[in-house]
């Protein structure tokens, strides 16, 4: 039986829990109560009283009021079956809850014949009843596999380790009740989908707690574009994730496949916010967006890394025709804030020169749940591979 340390711990990560505590800090139980986390506000107030622990004592050490719960697929006969089953076209509920509460960690490890099921899996999560999801997404694209390999990596925000695991450790609040779904998309049967969803309920979310979501975009190729190698709009940008509303972007996931020779970068990001004509960020390369540098070492000297904020896990054949990366960017310290409109892009090649392959999924929080996603490829088309004329 797969094993998994699912328990709600309180630190894997400053970053990610900090802007967990600062989401939470005006919840009606307490900031430490309902996010589970020590102040950091408190403990960067000044030095503390003589006799006052209250700036040095971590939250797991004082008493809590949220109650910590799981939603499984343990087997409810008692018996050692704690997984299920999902058939060709079927979609399998894997979290249902009702009330207020907050999801801290996904675990899932999967058996199934097909080698591409990362990429025909689709999980779908909904807030508060809506009927639109405001994630859907490949689920290898959730958990940074976008080109539906496992590959072992570990960041503040999403992992996969050794065995096939793969963890999440977004915050996704939800005020009245939440569901979270895996379709398969595929022909072959799922013969074991294994979860565990660890989550708080509490008694209410602060006004401006916002909602988690996740969007897949793909680019099967990008179209290059032949012009004076200059690019101030974005028109033609591969697009991370696009809404309109009020919260802030946490990141990216993206996978690339070279359908030429040479450097699939030099594509700078563009960050359009509050204004749809031009971007107000706009960056250096795509290496550089990734916390990389010099084409991650170029043809002969490029290996994977990964870190907490960043990474790319997979570097297979650098600049080559067929070559592959999967790369990951969080914002865990910086969230990029948005007041109505948000679209994250980047271009591929300098100027959108190049027609490589992208497969992406964007993060982001917000104030109301998605009225609705582009329509998700088709499985077909999802299927990483060469597009080399």
């Amino acid at each position: 039986m797969p094993t998994s340390n699912t328990s709600s711990s309180t630190s894997p990560s400053n970053g990610r829990r900090g802007f967990l505590h600062r989401m939470m800090s005006t919840v009606g139980l307490g900031a430490v109560a309902a996010a589970g986390v020590p102040s950091r506000a408190s403990a960067q107030s000044g030095p503390a009283k003589t006799g006052d622990a209250s700036a040095i004592l971590p939250a797991y050490a004082r008493a809590q009021n949220y109650r910590s719960l799981k939603e499984s697929t343990f087997d409810r006969s008692g018996g050692n079956a704690d997984y299920r089953a999902i058939a060709p076209g079927a979609a399998l509920e894997v979290f249902n809850q009702t009330g207020a509460g907050i999801i801290s960690h996904i675990w899932y490890t999967i058996a199934a014949d097909s080698p591409l099921h990362l990429k025909e899996l689709v999980m779908r999560a909904y807030w508060d009843g809506n009927e639109k999801p405001s994630v859907e997404t490949p689920v290898g694209d959730f958990f940074g596999l976008n080109l539906g390999d496992y590959v072992d990596f570990e960041s503040a925000w999403i992992a996969c380790s050794p065995g096939k695991s793969l963890n999440a450790y977004f915050a996704m609040p939800y005020r009245k009740g939440a569901r979270i779904t895996i379709t398969n998309e595929g022909s072959h049967r799922v013969g074991a989908f294994y979860s565990n969803i660890d989550f708080v309920a509490v008694e209410k979310l602060p006004e401006d707690a916002l909602y988690f979501h996740a969007q897949y975009h793909q680019a099967v190729p990008n179209k290059p574009i032949k012009s004076d190698g200059k690019n101030l709009d974005g028109r033609f940008n591969h697009v991370y994730c696009e809404t309109r509303g009020r919260g802030q972007l946490i990141g990216v996931t993206l996978g690339v496949i070279q359908n030429a020779e040479g450097w699939w970068g030099e594509g700078d990001e563009m960050i359009f916010v509050d204004d749809e004509s031009k971007p107000i960020i706009t960056g250096t390369g795509s290496e550089d967006f990734f916390c990389g540098s010099w084409n991650f070492g170029g043809r002969e000297g490029a290996h994977a890394f990964s870190h907490h904020q960043y990474g790319a896990p997979l570097i297979q054949s650098p600049e080559r025709t067929g070559g592959r990366y999967c790369l990951y960017r969080f914002h865990g310290e910086n969230p990029v804030t948005f007041t109505r409109y948000m679209k994250h892009t980047m271009e591929h090649g300098h100027a959108n020169d190049r027609g490589d392959n992208f497969y992406s999924c964007g993060y982001w929080y917000q104030d109301k749940p998605a009225s609705g996603f582009p329509p998700l490829p088709a499985l077909k088309e999802r299927i990483p591979t060469v597009k080399a004329s």
